[in-house]
């Protein structure tokens, strides 16, 4: 019997190596091509409008904030859209998910740049970021399910490098175009780049070998208010909330200050200036191995007061300083992020799916809501208003964070008492 049951063993170890993408193989190499270009298109897409929110501003005669829900429907969009994942994901095709993501992400696009309606841009927005929710959610699960275990974190990597590149690539592209052409050409030429991608991505990305659910599980919905019923997971949400609505607010609208007196810089200029971005790259890395050696909490409370000082920094006039300054609060948005999300799925029991979507969810919705109400403060008050809306933000969440890191702390210290 024994003997039965090894050979079962060996059967099925044989099958799994034969269904997953092995390093080397022509399929990973396929795989690896189609998920870091999938993942440029994907994020270059949701985040291309920001750079030039003052233009449209201009176009259709809007005040800021009104012109920055042309960020804020597509992120919008991305957080109902997570929150509706977080139920279906495990019935829905991975390969095809990602493939209408990012095609109909392209074709919302060419809308967007056809229409002389702002109107219509919200609603173009909206559905693209309900449609592109899907890319990041599904491209984990196809990471996990398809790839061999051994190599499933550095496909992460390259994942995740596709998608700060992607976010950085479409500002700067549409921003430089935009200097020779207008804005609706430039996004005009990016949504036909963005289709042939799409197109790209679904011939090259081998097809997904393991099967999906069938059904939703009955105990989904009980799951997630179970989730939201813990306070300190809550807590984490709150401040992703908090970060990725000041990440949003700040890069909103720094925009406008530097295309105004006395900077006067070109659009192209102010794309570049999101290289800054690259800044996050190495804040997740050297975050994230923080996290490992002093905890999720301490790390978090750092890179809020990153955020904090950055913040202050861009109130001075000097270019080099307010430059500085983005810079600074960039690296402390990357640290928070990499910190908190890491640490909710730490906090949270059971779905780790759950858990990342409701993340996500808190962290979309603080991009759109405060995102654009930031634009009030700017209006009535320029460039101070916004450092000190965004000072009570990141204030808040830097207070919450001592609060939760001390908790865990006192946690911790509880459970080795009940062990000695």
């Amino acid at each position: 019997m024994m003997k039965t049951i090894a050979r079962g063993y060996i059967w099925e170890m044989k099958v799994l190596e034969n269904v997953c993408i092995q390093k080397g193989s022509k399929r990973y190499r396929q795989a690896i091509v189609a998920l870091f270009l999938g993942s440029i298109i994907a994020f270059g897409a949701e985040y291309c409008v920001q750079p030039i929110i003052p233009v449209i501003a201009a176009t259709f005669d809007l005040q800021p904030t009104e012109a920055s829900l042309a960020v804020s429907c597509g992120t919008g969009g991305m957080a109902i859209a997570m929150l509706l994942l977080a139920v279906f994901a495990k019935r829905m095709a991975r390969k095809m998910t990602m493939t209408i993501a990012l095609v109909g992400a392209a074709l919302l696009t060419l809308g967007i740049a056809a229409t002389e309606s702002f109107g219509l841009i919200l609603l173009f927005r909206f559905f693209q970021g309900i449609l592109l929710a899907g890319f990041p959610v599904m491209a984990i699960a196809y990471v996990n399910e398809e790839f061999e275990p051994k190599i499933v974190g550095s496909i992460i990597g390259i994942y995740v490098a596709g998608t700060s590149l992607g976010g950085l690539a479409g500002r700067i592209i549409l921003s430089t175009l935009t200097d020779f052409f207008s804005w609706q050409t430039s996004l005009a030429v990016m949504g036909l780049v963005y289709a042939v991608v799409g197109i790209f991505f679904w011939l090259f990305l081998p097809a997904a070998q393991q099967k999906i659910a069938e059904s939703v599980q009955p105990n989904v919905i009980k799951d997630l208010k179970r989730l939201l019923g813990n306070k300190q997971l809550l807590g984490v949400y709150a401040i992703a909330f908090a970060v990725m609505g000041a990440f949003v607010c700040m890069y909103n609208f720094i925009s406008y200050v530097l295309l105004a007196a006395p900077y006067n810089l070109s659009q192209t200029a102010i794309g570049f200036i999101f290289t800054i971005y690259l800044v996050g790259t190495v804040a997740s890395g050297v975050m994230g191995r923080l996290c490992d050696r002093l905890g999720s909490g301490k790390v978090l409370t750092m890179a809020i007061l990153c955020m904090l000082t950055g913040n202050l920094l861009t109130l001075f006039t000097l270019l080099a300083l307010k430059i500085l300054g983005l810079a600074v609060f960039t690296y402390g948005f990357f640290g928070a992020h990499t910190a908190a999300c890491g640490w909710a799925g730490r906090l949270g029991k059971g779905n780790k799916a759950q858990i990342s979507a409701l993340y996500m969810l808190f962290y979309y919705i603080g991009a759109s809501l405060l995102g654009t109400v930031g634009g009030k403060f700017l209006s009535a008050y320029g460039w101070g208003g916004i450092v000190a809306f965004l000072t009570a933000i990141t204030g808040a969440a830097f207070v919450l964070s001592i609060i939760l890191s001390k908790q865990a702390v006192s946690g911790k210290t509880e459970m080795q008492l009940q062990k000695t």
